[in-house]
């Protein structure tokens, strides 16, 4: 397999957890979205959106959007299972993956940020207080449901109890981004612990950002 990613993208870093989990290796293609490497003509023609991540699997199948990636590799690779089969576990889990992929990230990705200041003239704080508001309310509910799975008897250490799940691979990349760009997380103690537990635990750390190739020795 190929994945062309670049290793600060949340939802790259999302598909190299799960990958890591399930122990497949691929190659690492770098895209460098500070330098708009995704946007030239090379790039656009193996993927008209102009994103990252995409995978190109063994047999010539590409395929965009990460959580739609994790689904195809949930059915070619089914363990370990990181989407659970119990309907209600299951529910749960796409849950918390799209109050994070669907409600948080797209107001925060990079070219939203840009499109504000380059093109709506925000200065370099009120770009930040726009991220921490949606940062803030978006994990407002990712602490909800995680204290209501707590009361269901999901105990952690990941979101849904043992064993993790795409909700972890959700989670982790956001808290990241939210930490880089300064955010306050105290108010959210059981999604930081998920996040801690998670960082101690080798194939998060494989797929950590500064892990990876393409990162520059201080970013």
């Amino acid at each position: 397999m190929q994945l062309y990613n670049y290793f600060y993208s949340s939802t790259s870093y999302r598909v190299r957890i799960a990958l890591a989990l399930k122990q497949l290796p691929f190659d690492y293609l770098p895209i460098n979205l500070r330098t708009q490497q995704q946007r030239t003509p090379e790039y656009l023609a193996r993927n008209p959106a102009g994103g990252v991540p995409l995978l190109i699997d063994d047999d010539g199948f590409s395929l965009t959007q990460s959580l739609a990636i994790l689904d195809y590799l949930e059915q070619r690779h089914p363990q370990p299972a990181l989407l659970p089969h119990e309907p209600h576990q299951r529910a749960r889990v796409l849950e918390l993956c799209h109050a994070i992929a669907c409600d948080i990230h797209p107001v925060n990705n990079q070219r939203v940020l840009r499109y504000l200041q380059q093109e709506l003239g925000l200065d370099e704080a009120r770009k930040n207080a726009w991220y921490a508001h949606w940062i803030a309310q978006g994990l407002q509910v990712v602490e909800h449901l995680l204290a209501q799975l707590r009361s269901q008897g999901h105990a952690g250490p990941y979101c849904l109890g043992a064993q993790p799940s795409w909700a972890d691979c959700c989670l982790v990349p956001q808290v990241a981004n939210a930490l880089r760009m300064q955010c306050e997380t105290d108010a959210y103690p059981l999604t930081m612990a998920v996040y801690q537990h998670c960082l101690a635990q080798p194939a998060f750390q494989q797929a950590a950002p500064m892990a990876q190739p393409d990162a520059p020795a201080q970013a």
